[in-house]
């Protein structure tokens, strides 16, 4: 494939700039298309979609199409596409996240954020995320996300308002059943908010931590990786509840 031909691909994360999974992801996808990476400074997960709105945001150029952006993964995806990047990138890949992203914690999850802003500024974008924590196990994935990203390429269309989330189970990918696409399913965190008292005797408070219950149809993403799949779910941005419009409107608001 000619330079003129290979598509321009955007690559970012919330794990931070220096993080393994985004270096995996923008080498794996130098072989599809012509990357360019604008990605956090720092670690930014759980911080949804956040735009820096009340200070002014720093750029760094690493070299060349490597940027860095002391921001959240959406403000890195908002200045690659309206700052830096002169053509619209075919496809946003972001990750690959160090953890899962399954059920609820679409909603708090950075990487997660940066490919719905790709989608709401209307270009494509995969979120992708490796359910467990060794680098060793993450790398046998090269081959598994090239035919993804292959996959998404080879479509001259891609739906509107949506982008895909993609986990990949905690097992080598020589292990793996295949690929499977799936439902959203639903996650319940137990106590996951701690008290400890300071030496100045005051009272904090710690997010995170505790147990979760996981639920959801025979389809659901969380069942697919737990049987060696590796799970694609579509995610749209529409969040309208439509079975519940018209009993809704039944309810008298207004009347």
């Amino acid at each position: 494939m000619s330079d003129a031909a290979r598509p321009v691909l955007l690559c970012t994360n919330d794990d931070g700039v220096q993080a393994g999974g985004l270096a995996m992801l923008a080498d794996v996808a130098e072989g599809f298309g012509d990357v360019w990476m604008v990605a956090p400074d720092r670690e930014q997960s759980a911080t949804s979609h956040a735009l820096s709105l009340h200070r002014p945001l720093r750029l760094m150029r690493l070299e060349a199409q490597r940027y860095m952006v002391d921001g959240t993964p959406t403000d890195c995806v908002l200045l690659a596409l309206k700052e830096i990047l002169e053509t619209p990138p075919r496809f946003v890949l972001s990750g690959v996240n160090h953890g899962p992203n399954m059920g609820e914690d679409v909603l708090y999850s950075g990487t997660v954020a940066a490919a719905m802003e790709a989608t709401i500024l209307g270009v494509p974008a995969i979120a992708f995320s490796f359910t467990g924590s060794d680098p060793a196990v993450l790398e046998t994935y090269r081959e598994v996300l090239g035919g993804l990203i292959e996959t998404c390429l080879r479509r001259t269309e891609f739906p509107d308002e949506t982008f895909l989330n993609v986990n990949l189970p905690n097992r080598p990918a020589s292990e793996i059943k295949g690929v499977v696409v799936t439902a959203l399913g639903r996650r319940v965190y137990h106590d996951s908010l701690r008290r400890s008292r300071g030496t100045d005797g005051h009272d904090y408070f710690r997010i995170g931590g505790g147990h979760s219950a996981w639920r959801g149809r025979h389809d659901s993403d969380f069942r697919a990786v737990r049987a060696g799949y590796v799970s694609v779910t579509p995610l749209h941005l529409d969040l309208t509840n439509f079975q519940l419009l018209t009993e809704v409107r039944s309810w008298g608001f207004g009347d």
